[in-house]
């Protein structure tokens, strides 16, 4: 996920987005071409980290799980055993809910001014920025993402979104409304009490960082359970909250299953909204326990099959360049990939040779390793379901260009993978793989691809390049997303609200429009006797 951000490791006169910097290792990408698909090292980097935070955080305390279960978090380099985590449970989450309602009904936390809140938050963001490279280091050895795309970016994209809501905290106030009559009618923007969180494990701390900052602006409590395939990042960063001097209770982290963990949080009759980033049918299933609990409002970031429009007019090698980061970026397993790539007919030829060869040239292998691009899918089971989509590919009559299988024998690297000649009805152009997997779709007209892009459940994101105005004011209007990109891709901001259309979602993350979510509007009117005015 790129962002256009500044950054106290860049210079503050410049604006940095991961598209650039990737863009930027073209040139020693070019020098291994002739090895295609290269691995860095046969023997996996070892980090340079110990893990010392495996337990649930919960009132402000490390503590075991109520069963003493943990299970194992692996390393996708290797699919061996970083840690044992404590396994949170039903009874984990009621403990957990409890301490948030407490710190809620009567904590400092609700009760303190908004400045102070906010003052709590720019601590918590200056500490994560102080141990930005443990950090980093985790979280690549967590998930297999890049650890430059951690610690330059994504790390940097955290503390900037923290300190954004920081800023935001005593700015939340609510209006004097006129009213027929005489009567004084104003709105209070309240905090909506305890939240539950559900993060996933493609961007875990980035997502941390998304669900967090905006409900403790608002003046929330927060019970959060992260992914079981990426715990370690956020309980590291848990012990850095005592360090800020946020309130005991005001945020607790379980680590744990879904159906276990996950459900207990999403039906928690005490828990009074619920927020969620993941897959389109699980967050059918959260809905459905919210709603059979205490009917709680949830908000939800999904699935989605990003079209990337490659229009005649196009710069065919800047469209080449973008369409391949917009896929292939974070190993594929971006919400918003741009997993349906369609080009013009009449350079879709060379847009192909041209797809492939640049997929040829991206250097896969250890996240660790500064000069790789790619690193491993994240679990066996992604690695397989990628690989299986691969198969219907094939089995569908789609031209594979290139790839097409594993990279190595260590590990769940895939080869980047291109195919032409791809149909609408075929699953890999309708399924989200979330995996390095292009998909290159043929079109005649802008009607034509206005109608194919918008045939699908999904409706999070799309890019459109071409260098007409007018048509491209006429796809940001008729593309059903959430986001448009033109002539670029991924770019994100603090301040730019993120969410889908359809099956994609509902309700917005980032910007002004997610504190939204984390609040409830009061109406309080009161009578006048001989008012001056009205």
């Amino acid at each position: 996920m790129a962002i256009r951000l500044i950054t106290s490791r860049l210079s503050h006169s410049s604006s940095s987005s991961l598209a650039s910097l990737f863009q930027g290792r073209n040139s020693r990408v070019a020098a291994t071409a002739a090895l295609r698909y290269t691995t860095a090292a046969q023997d996996p980097i070892k980090p340079s980290v110990n893990v010392e935070y495996t337990k649930l955080f919960i009132n402000g305390q490390f503590v075991d799980s109520a069963s003493g279960k943990t299970f194992p978090t692996l390393d996708p380099r290797t699919g061996e055993v970083i840690a044992h985590v404590a396994e949170g449970d039903v009874e984990d989450i009621n403990r957990a809910v409890v301490a948030a309602r407490n710190a809620f009904d009567e904590g400092p936390w609700p009760k303190m001014s908004a400045y102070e809140r906010s003052k709590i938050l720019f601590r918590i963001a200056d500490l994560i920025e102080k141990h930005n490279d443990e950090i980093a280091t985790l979280e690549t050895w967590d998930s297999g993402k890049l650890y430059q795309q951690v610690a330059t970016i994504e790390i940097p994209m955290i503390v900037r979104l923290l300190r954004y809501y920081a800023g935001w905290a005593d700015k939340i106030h609510g209006m004097t409304v006129p009213a027929d009559g005489p009567y004084h009618v104003q709105t209070l923007h309240e905090p909506i009490g305890v939240v539950g969180q559900i993060i996933p494990w493609n961007f875990p701390l980035l997502m941390f960082a998304w669900k967090i900052g905006p409900a403790l602006a608002c003046g929330n409590t927060v019970v959060l359970k992260t992914a079981e395939q990426t715990p370690l990042s956020a309980l590291y960063v848990s012990k850095l909250l005592q360090e800020a001097g946020l309130p005991e209770g005001v945020l607790n982290v379980i680590s744990g299953f879904g159906p276990t963990a996950g459900a207990a949080l999403s039906s928690h009759m005490d828990v009074d909204k619920l927020a969620f980033t993941g897959s389109t049918d699980t967050g059918k299933t959260i809905m459905s326990l919210a709603a059979n609990s205490n009917l709680k409002p949830v908000t939800l970031e999904l699935g989605g099959k990003s079209p990337f429009i490659v229009c005649e007019d196009a710069d065919v090698d800047q469209a080449v360049e973008s369409a391949h980061f917009a896929l292939f970026f974070n190993q594929g397993q971006c919400c918003c990939a741009g997993s349906r790539t369609y080009v013009h007919e009449s350079i879709y030829d060379e847009f192909v040779e041209k797809a492939k060869a640049r997929a040829l040239k991206r250097t896969v292998g250890d996240p660790f390793e500064s000069s790789n691009e790619q690193g491993p899918q994240i679990s066996s089971e992604q690695f397989e379901k990628v690989l299986k989509y691969i198969r219907s590919g094939i089995e569908s009559g789609a031209t594979l260009e290139t790839g097409g299988d594993r990279l190595g024998t260590q590990g769940y690297y895939i080869k980047p993978t291109v195919f032409s000649n791809v149909k609408d009805d075929m699953l890999i152009a309708t399924d989200e793989i979330f995996g390095p997997v292009q998909s290159i779709l043929k079109f005649k007209d802008h009607d034509e691809v206005i109608r194919r892009a918008n045939a699908t459940k999904y409706g999070l994101a799309a890019g459109v390049f071409t260098k007409n105005i007018d048509t491209a004011n006429t796809f940001m209007r008729a593309l059903r997303v959430g986001t448009i990109w033109i002539n670029c891709f991924d770019i994100f901001d603090a301040a730019i609200p993120f969410g889908g259309y359809k099956m994609s979602g509902q309700g917005r993350e980032k910007g002004e429009y997610s504190l939204k979510q984390y609040l409830q509007v009061k109406a309080v009117v009161t009578s006048l006797k001989n008012p001056a005015w009205l």
